[in-house]
């Protein structure tokens, strides 16, 4: 078990590092367009760091490095603290619907920002593009079939699960009336444009969408606390001993 321990510590630091390795891939591609294309870089970055990919992806690794240092400092087979398994769920729900999202609708859409790219940034944008949308996903998938002293969550975390990405889009749907798009062809920005409520649909087309990320993210959260609790009741059973969370109960 402590060597099954070790093995996951160590894969969750690199996963941490993978993904801040994708976020500063596309820091660097986003200053490189900037300045190719004359638009103003700090309200670029300020754009770039309120993505949602990237709020997300920077939260993974804040998580992960908390996970893989509990899981040192505390050796056993106890699970998690509650702490970190609703760290993980929170980041883990909006890093698989992305993946999801992206792979199934957006990869292989051409895009205006990439013209004129080097070779150089070209393979920059395209590692921080599969890194955050493909091998993050997997890796949380993953973690969340395999990895051991995973801690079953209790129902009422499907709240904190669904309450980012809330947060989120109420704090998007703000900001974009009040900012404009660095290339000057309109007074606002949003970072999808299924949620500009400029286009054909106007706020009813946005609404819907946000309606539908909000049923999509339910939905992964009651999978993964489902999972969850079922993978701890069987670690307990193998154990002789009762769920943490109270299988029954909550």
């Amino acid at each position: 078990m402590k060597g099954r321990l070790m093995y996951w510590t160590l894969i969750r630091i690199a996963a941490a590092v993978t993904a801040l390795s994708g976020v500063v891939a596309g820091f660097i591609v986003n200053v490189d367009r900037a300045a190719r294309q004359g638009h103003h870089l700090g309200a670029v970055l300020a754009n770039y760091f309120s993505l949602f990919t990237i709020i997300s992806s920077l939260l993974s690794v804040v998580v992960l490095v908390a996970a893989a240092t509990w899981w040192q400092r505390h050796p056993g087979t106890s699970p998690e603290p509650m702490r970190i398994a609703l760290g993980m769920a929170a980041v883990a729900g909006p890093v698989i619907l992305l993946g999801l999202v992206y792979n199934a609708l957006l990869r292989g859409l051409p895009s205006e920002a990439a013209l004129g790219d080097s070779a150089g940034i070209a393979l920059l944008d395209s590692y921080a593009i599969d890194v955050l949308h493909v091998v993050m996903p997997i890796y949380f998938v993953l973690d969340l079939l395999l990895a051991p002293r995973r801690r079953g969550l209790p129902w009422w975390s499907l709240g904190v699960i669904v309450g980012y990405p809330l947060a989120w889009t109420a704090y998007t749907m703000i900001r974009g009336e009040l900012v404009a798009n660095p290339d000057g062809s309109a007074a606002w920005w949003y970072p999808y444009p299924f949620l500009d409520p400029h286009g054909a649909g106007g706020y009813g087309s946005a609404l819907t969408y946000i309606g539908a990320i909000l049923a999509a993210f339910l939905v992964i959260g009651i999978g993964m606390i489902t999972i969850g609790r079922y993978r701890e009741k069987r670690a307990a059973v193998r154990a002789g001993s009762a769920p943490a969370v109270g299988w029954l109960v909550h």
